[in-house]
């Protein structure tokens, strides 16, 4: 059975009014951005409902005839949306967005909003526990050693780009010397042409060098002497690689 765990108001509104209303035989809509959890809240929801993407307009005419209960996702992608006759059955359906409103009103009884990511700190950071666990697990990486709190969150694409964040971090901080030389090497490889492309891809190197040793150090003249050059060099290779 899916679960769906949420300490957001506006999303347990949502499942109470579904709960309320689970014996009624009438249709009803979730609209929010991409990736918000709303084809697992209704899976949650209805976990015995059949499921069928509005990508797929001759599966949703098949299932239309042969369900009187049915999860349709990416609503927004079927065509001659308002010849569909929903009498006498339990549609569920999901969408990133409706344009036509008048259309939404005369299909739908039901008609919800599911919040975006940013608007739901507290499901966040379950979330941000669930898909550090998968990549601890994925990745094979002791999840005792995961400092969580240093974990840049990118909520920009919801779970979608908030997974990809933690993944990426965890590879990134697993990654040891040769690691991180091989993929140098396949970028290199790659790009590697023209007439200058030792003094154009030494910015690999050099860079993250300098800004994470500002960083670490918080001194310009503490860091010239850890790497051994003198300050105004340091000073030089900062403008050039635009460091700030």
């Amino acid at each position: 059975m899916e679960t769906f765990l949420t300490t957001s108001d506006k999303v347990q509104h949502i499942i109470k009014s579904f709960n309320l209303t689970k014996t009624l035989f009438v249709s009803s809509i979730i609209i929010g951005d991409a990736h918000t959890g709303k084809k697992s809240l209704a899976r949650y929801l209805f976990p015995n409902a059949y499921l069928v993407s509005g990508s797929q307009q001759e599966e949703v005419e098949k299932a239309l005839q042969e369900y009187e209960e049915l999860i349709i996702t990416d609503f927004e992608k079927l065509s001659n949306q308002t010849n569909f006759d929903f009498s006498n059955k339990r549609i569920i359906a999901t969408a990133n967005y409706m344009g036509n409103s008048s259309m939404v009103d005369d299909m739908f009884a039901f008609i919800y909003t599911m919040p975006a990511l940013n608007e739901r700190p507290n499901d966040v950071k379950y979330l941000k526990n669930i898909f550090i666990k998968e990549a601890c697990s994925t990745l094979m990486i002791d999840e005792n050693s995961v400092n969580a709190e240093h974990i840049p969150l990118n909520l920009s694409s919801n779970t979608k780009s908030l997974k990809k964040s933690i993944f990426t971090y965890m590879i990134k901080s697993s990654m040891t010397h040769d690691d991180i030389q091989e993929v140098i090497h396949t970028y290199i490889y790659k790009q590697l042409e023209g007439n200058d492309g030792y003094r154009e891809h030494l910015e690999l190197f050099e860079k993250p060098l300098i800004e994470a040793g500002l960083k670490k150090f918080g001194s310009q003249l503490q860091l010239a002497h850890v790497l051994g050059i003198n300050r105004n060099t340091l000073r030089k290779k900062i403008h050039e690689h635009n460091i700030h």
